[in-house]
């Protein structure tokens, strides 16, 4: 009999570190139902188990190998749900890369629509109804701007503000006293930012002071 040895050295079970592990499992999930085998140990472990006879020690490993196969078929259930959950959600990444701005050019459709429209009665026109032709145009550009707005692209403001090299880009600088120096008085193309991220920086002109008289032309700063 394996347990043979057991008997000689008082009746206690080995103290195997895989069983030992698989008891402590075992022990976990038995006093969850409230209810603990004979003979099995307290919290402190295998060693300090209380003495068992071979017919309950063959009854605990029984049981112990039982709760260690649940355990483990319980751990590829688990390995299961994660590959599965990895593989979805890498899938749902790559169709956000891929298809993520369809709803923007679901909604921008209507502005092309509108566009070929007025294109098209210019030209059935003949070129003469330019001020229908502009009515068009601007109406497009409205709709084009809250198409923007419903997807959170807004304009940067930048005429009459403090140049901010974070949302604005100096193209020129131009002496001037109708502006106090480092102001914007022209934007040459205008900037938009997605929520709080920038898109396209505010291309702009900004003053600067005007030059002491007296001075041939000098800079004063240099």
């Amino acid at each position: 009999n394996e347990f043979e040895g057991d008997e000689a050295s008082g009746g206690s079970i080995p103290t195997d570190p895989e069983l030992e592990a698989a008891l402590r499992e075992a022990m976990e999930s038995v006093e969850s139902a409230g209810e603990r085998p004979r003979g099995a140990p307290s919290d402190d472990g295998l060693l300090h188990a209380e003495p068992v006879g071979d017919g309950d020690a063959e009854a605990l490993v029984f049981r112990l190998r039982e709760e260690l196969a649940e355990a483990h078929d319980r751990t590829l259930r688990l390995q299961a749900d994660f590959d599965n959950f990895r593989k979805r959600a890498l899938k749902e990444r790559q169709e956000a890369v891929q298809y993520g701005s369809q709803n923007l050019f679901k909604d921008l459709l209507s502005v092309v629509d509108n566009f070929d429209r007025a294109i098209g009665h210019a030209r059935d026109s003949g070129g003469a109804d330019l001020e229908s032709l502009l009515q068009g145009v601007e109406l497009v550009r409205r709709e084009l701007i809250a198409v923007f707005e419903k997807h959170h692209v807004t304009e940067i403001e930048a005429l009459g503000k403090p140049f901010d090299p974070a949302l604005h880009e100096a193209m020129a600088q131009v002496e001037t006293d109708a502006a106090p120096p480092n102001t914007i008085v022209e934007v040459m193309e205008k900037g938009f930012q997605l929520r709080d991220r920038l898109v396209r920086p505010s291309r702009v002109i900004v003053a600067k002071a005007m030059k002491a008289s007296g001075q041939d032309g000098a800079d004063p700063t240099g």
